[in-house]
């Protein structure tokens, strides 16, 4: 999975957009990293700044906005509503894909270390980078605001963790926050009522926090206090959920507006189907919601696959369907239409690559027929795997909603789950074969004026010349697992459906003797003898029990065929 790292740096200026083009333009030039959002506020003269690439683009690039932040934002004149201390007040980095937390923390003091020592900008580390508890909280780090910023940086407790303490040498750009956060979504549930007292209500019902405890729970009741004189809380039932209800004037109704600030322990699905529940208690219904900003690929998923498992459906369908799922239930369409394409972080980053499973049928093969060499033979035994996991995993789906087969549902679910793994695997082999093969042709046109040239261009060929053994020795190995998943659904699989399976079989036997085919002519070229004969080995075992195998599963298709 690729490693996606968003960050969210906040910048003290919001109201002169010369200055915060030239800003964002850093993050526009910057490889790696697509720019999501720009929103200047001029009542708080502050800038929030979305984007989001792979790790290390994203703190190069994050560290050449905050050096240009700190050229053109001059903090002894700056002004706003909302609390700072830096030109770059904060900057946050959030993992979103294929990036653990524990990394995105590293990744994060690497950045605060560059900003302090090349910068000469202090640096705090808060919230899961910090390395002092009473450092966590932002709100603690920036108390005092730049304006007490010279008495802090001088207190030992408030040290830096990186950069100068002196605040002569920090007058203009002032200090920065830097840490790795949990992601946050911005979402609001709408309800069928106009009443704001009731819309809290069901927010007080669901928000951590919760509501003031009052003698007897009522409304107008006694507010109750422990010992200490502190007012005592009754908690919501969701934790790490920020909510309050408003009514939206435009819309002609009320919302239930919320924070959600662990969706990894809070998803949104839990959320939505919780307020759907508190509401209905209080006589009211939920008609839909809205996202306020992007959300993880992931979330939505999780989201689909949970309404889905509801329904006693399968949740071996396409990424699509899964999507269209978790839209429709929560209603994101209600007020203003969801777009997949702009609301999800990885579709708006991914790149807008043409792939050869994107063309139509027609297309694709003319394109393998046009003239030139790729795609070929690897790709199309790559796709030919893929038509047999398609199969297959319609065979599952079928299973799952066969009539009669009601408590088999969720076994059928998990093999079509199986089954979509080998789809999207064998899918990025069909252009993984044929971007080898051009690396290939772009290794052989390299310089070769010099004697370090010719090395160079040498070693870089082999290199191409293993990846385009690799990747058909993939599709072969990959194919070989389906039909292990092939076979279990010629036994267990619907028996209207077994000659679909039977036709996956040939599919990925094809896949295998087609890929075997590319391992071999490919590792002509190979000149580490020892390495290329593993490599046959390898291939050729896998060959064999693909035959075996396929032989197998047809007399079983077969025999079922003749039995029903």
């Amino acid at each position: 999975m690729k490693k996606i790292l968003e960050c969210v740096p906040n910048i003290s200026e919001g109201r002169n957009s010369e200055v915060i083009q030239k800003i964002v333009n850093e993050i526009k030039k910057s490889d790696g990293v697509t720019l999501l959002d720009v929103d200047p506020g001029k009542a708080t003269n502050r800038t929030v700044i979305t984007f989001a690439g792979d790790p290390e683009s994203v703190i190069t690039a994050a560290f050449k906005l905050i050096k240009k932040a700190s050229e053109l934002i001059n903090m002894q004149k700056h002004s706003g509503e909302h609390p700072r201390m830096g030109a770059t007040d904060v900057c946050p980095l959030i993992p979103i894909s294929g990036i653990s937390m524990e990394e995105a923390i590293l990744y994060s003091k690497k950045l605060a270390k560059k900003v302090g020592q090349d910068l000469q900008i202090p640096t705090y580390l808060y919230e899961h980078s910090a390395k002092k508890k009473y450092r966590q909280n932002l709100a603690n780090i920036r108390e005092g605001e730049y304006e007490g910023l010279a008495t802090k940086i001088a207190d030992k407790k408030w040290e830096p963790d990186f950069g100068p303490s002196e605040f002569e040498k920090i007058k203009k750009s002032g200090a920065t926050a830097i840490g790795a956060r949990d992601f946050l979504i911005a979402y609001n549930i709408n309800l069928n009522t106009t009443s704001t007292r009731r819309a809290n209500a069901i927010a007080f019902d669901v928000r951590e926090k919760g509501r003031i405890l009052r003698a007897n729970n009522s409304l107008t009741g006694k507010i109750i206090k422990d010992k200490n004189g502190e007012t005592i809380w009754t908690p919501g039932s969701l934790k790490h959920v920020k909510a309050i209800g408003w009514f939206i004037e435009e819309y002609g109704i009320t919302q239930i507006s919320m924070n959600l600030t662990n969706i990894s322990k809070t998803p949104i699905h839990v959320v939505f189907d919780e307020v759907c529940k508190k509401a209905l208690n209080r006589g009211i219904r939920v008609t839909g919601s809205e996202l306020v900003g992007l959300i993880p690929l992931k979330s939505m998923i999780d989201a689909g696959k949970y309404f889905l498992k509801k329904q006693k459906r399968s949740t071996g369908i396409s990424e699509k369907e899964i999507i269209s799922i978790a839209q429709k239930t929560m209603g994101l369409d209600e007020i203003q239409k969801f777009n997949p394409d702009e609301k999800i972080i990885e579709y708006r980053i991914r790149k807008n690559r043409k792939k050869l499973c994107n063309l139509t049928l027609t297309d694709f093969l003319q394109e393998t027929a046009s003239e030139s060499p790729a795609p070929g033979g690897g790709s199309i035994a790559a796709y030919i795997g893929s038509l047999g996991a398609a199969l297959t995993t319609m065979v599952a789906n079928l299973s799952s909603h066969k009539r009669g087969w009601d408590e088999k549902w969720e076994e059928f679910s998990e093999l079509a789950e199986q089954g979509q793994l080998y789809i999207i695997e064998l899918e990025k082999l069909v252009d993984k074969d044929t971007d080898a093969f051009n690396e290939i042709i772009r290794c052989f046109r390299l310089n070769e004026n010099t004697s370090e040239d010719k090395r160079n261009k040498t070693d870089s060929i082999q290199k191409a010349t293993l990846n385009a053994i690799q990747i058909p020795l993939k599709v072969m190995s990959t194919s070989l697992e389906l039909m292990n998943l092939i076979q279990t659904l010629v036994q267990k699989g619907n028996p209207n459906s077994v000659s679909d399976v039977g036709v996956a079989a040939l599919c990925a036997r094809s896949a295998v003797l087609g890929a075997y085919l590319n391992v071999a002519i490919n590792a002509k070229d190979y000149t580490d003898l020892s390495h290329r004969n593993k490599l046959l080995k390898e291939a050729s075992e896998i060959q064999k029990k693909a035959i075996k195998l396929e032989a197998e599963i047809i007399e079983k298709t077969l025999k079922k065929i003749q039995e029903s």
